[in-house]
């Protein structure tokens, strides 16, 4: 394959960089755009290490328009973006609704003004299965309506795909695809990179290894009186490293000029749904410990259940995940044990 150039912003956080790992893997020239205000730049180094190649780092604000455009007509020759860039935690929208729609529509508008000002007209997005809002069928395919979803995190990706869907309109050139994540945990077998959020955990694996590792005193479940079958929320978890796997191919299908529509989206998940207490249960089993955890409230936002149909990736990205919740589990383990030794 020729060697195409990828812009990725956010590409220090915790999908982008398991996904700038494997774009290196092949053969992508990748230049990371971030602020680093939920990653750190030792992210680099760690791709590196993995790799044997360093990527292009640069440390921007794509809130700021003047300098989002300068750094794109630096790299006009780049063939994509994949867009990374967003503040993402569901419970923390919700307390602070305009400092989401501030800086994800921002970094995001900036982002695309600037790339096809210079005739980058290839897009990826990190978009969620909140996109779907509260559904009333399961399991979730793409032919599902979009709704408003219950938190301002959620919006900011639907509005996102609205705007991407009304750009594919106005320009012939424009291809944007957007990958609906599901819940993405675990980390690089290496055991360098993994999900290090700043501040107490909103998602549940980093939650669950912190609290083992005695960083939090007890794990907190958000409502265990859900119409679930022990009460607590499914989701469809994926490895992390599955999901950056689907970027790359997401990518090569642009490459080879394969998209049916200017704009198409797709499932990422495993098509099967666990409950808080199945994982609590199975990280239990794979390490051989015990969890403190305690039931509480249930949290703004959450949905009782959300699991995926992925038929749709696996014919057309050729897109299959392999990662079973075990290796999810004892991945993320390795990672927040070598962070620990880090940090001692």
């Amino acid at each position: 394959m020729m060697k195409e150039k990828i812009i990725v912003t956010g590409g220090c956080g915790y999908i982008g960089s398991h996904t700038v790992i494997e774009l290196l893997k092949s053969n992508f020239e990748v230049v990371i755009l971030d602020d680093l205000s939920n990653s750190t730049e030792k992210t680099i180094d760690r791709i590196s290490q993995i790799t044997g190649k360093t990527p292009t780092f640069i440390h921007i604000d794509l809130k700021e328009e003047l300098q989002t455009n300068k750094v794109f007509a630096a790299h006009k020759n780049a063939f994509a973006v994949i867009h990374f860039a967003a503040h993402k935690a569901v419970g923390e929208s919700v307390t602070e609704p305009l400092m989401y729609y501030k800086n994800n529509f921002y970094s995001l508008i900036n982002t695309l003004h600037a790339q096809t000002k210079n005739n980058i007209n290839n897009f990826i997005f990190s978009s969620s299965a909140t996109v779907y809002g509260l559904p009333k069928t399961l399991p979730i395919t793409e032919k599902n309506k979009t709704k408003r979803p219950f938190s301002p995190y959620g919006n900011t990706k639907k509005v996102a795909e609205e705007i991407l869907e009304d750009l594919t309109k106005a320009s012939v050139n424009f291809n944007a695809i957007s990958l609906r994540y599901f819940n993405p945990i675990g980390a690089h077998e290496s055991g360098l990179i993994g999900e290090l959020p700043t501040g107490i955990p909103n998602n549940l694996m980093p939650y669950v290894t912190q609290t083992a590792a005695g960083i939090r005193e007890k794990l907190m479940v958000y409502g265990n009186d859900y119409p679930t079958k022990d009460g607590t929320p499914i989701r469809d978890y994926i490895h992390v490293v599955d999901l950056a796997i689907a970027h790359v191919l997401a990518v090569k299908r642009l490459v080879k000029n394969k998209q049916e529509k200017q704009f198409e989206c797709f499932n990422l998940g495993t098509g099967v749904g666990y409950s808080v207490l199945d994982i609590i249960k199975t990280f239990e089993t794979v390490t051989n410990s015990k969890l403190n955890y305690e039931f509480t409230s249930r949290r703004d936002g959450d949905v009782p259940k959300l699991y995926a149909e992925t038929k749709l990736a696996a014919k057309k990205l050729e897109w299959t995940p392999t990662r079973e919740l075990s290796e999810m589990i004892s991945s993320s383990w390795k990672w927040e044990q070598n962070v620990r030794k880090e940090q001692a």
